[in-house]
């Protein structure tokens, strides 16, 4: 009888050369839908991250109120200070932009003059690792905060700016101690007077972010 002829060695190396070659390929094409797929989730969340921080930056804007006790919009460069009001009392809100990020960091509720002028000095004077600030954004190399006063967005460091906070500072002061010795608890003044009718916020996204490019939000106040 004849004996059936089975697969040689060569061919038996080539079945499994070609089969080989096909699961490469296979788990290539899988490695690049998981990453794709990473990279989407990502950027959904980063979105979702910045229009969770941006809608929280228009409401404390939106909250602005000039307490009279200290100032109720001040920029330095580095930090934005916001007195917003708050049921049952006044808040300092603080954004500031440092060590890659967008922080935010907010004070307690106060009714009290001196409670109030003791929580706008801490704002200022905010460290790191001040366990009060909340990192809202991450990726932020840098930010420029802009007024809109007369018709046209002026730096918020400009000198006419700088002079009008001054002027506000020191008007603020008076107040404080004519409120210091005439009551002890804060009274937000119905039209805030010296104020900026609009805030613009620049953002500089490091390239590594995953941002397109800076973003750009205009704020309209007493609205």
């Amino acid at each position: 009888m004849k004996r059936s002829r089975g697969f040689t060695l060569v061919e038996v190396m080539v079945a499994l050369l070609v089969m080989s070659l096909m699961a490469v390929l296979a788990w290539r094409g899988l490695d690049a839908l998981l990453s794709s797929r990473d990279v989407a989730q990502r950027h959904l969340d980063q979105s979702a991250r910045l229009q969770s921080v941006m809608e929280q930056w228009e409401l404390d804007l939106k909250s602005l109120q000039d307490s009279t006790v200290v100032p109720a919009l001040a920029f330095d460069g580095a930090t934005l200070r916001v007195t917003r009001r708050q049921t049952g009392g006044m808040q300092v809100v603080a954004w500031s932009v440092h060590d890659g990020g967008l922080y935010r960091w907010q004070g307690p509720v106060v009714r009290s003059v001196s409670a109030l002028q003791d929580s706008f000095q801490r704002s200022g004077q905010l460290q790191t690792q001040d366990g009060g600030q909340l990192r809202a954004l991450d990726g932020v190399s840098g930010w420029q905060i802009y007024y809109y006063r007369g018709n046209s967005w002026t730096n918020g460091q400009s000198s006419g700016d700088e002079a009008a906070a001054a002027a506000a500072a020191a008007a603020a002061a008076a107040a404080a101690a004519a409120a210091a010795s005439a009551a002890s608890s804060v009274t937000a003044t119905p039209t805030p007077t010296g104020l900026p009718t609009g805030v613009r916020m620049l953002l500089q996204f490091d390239p590594s972010s995953g941002f397109a490019g800076p973003l750009m939000r205009e704020i309209e106040l007493g609205t």
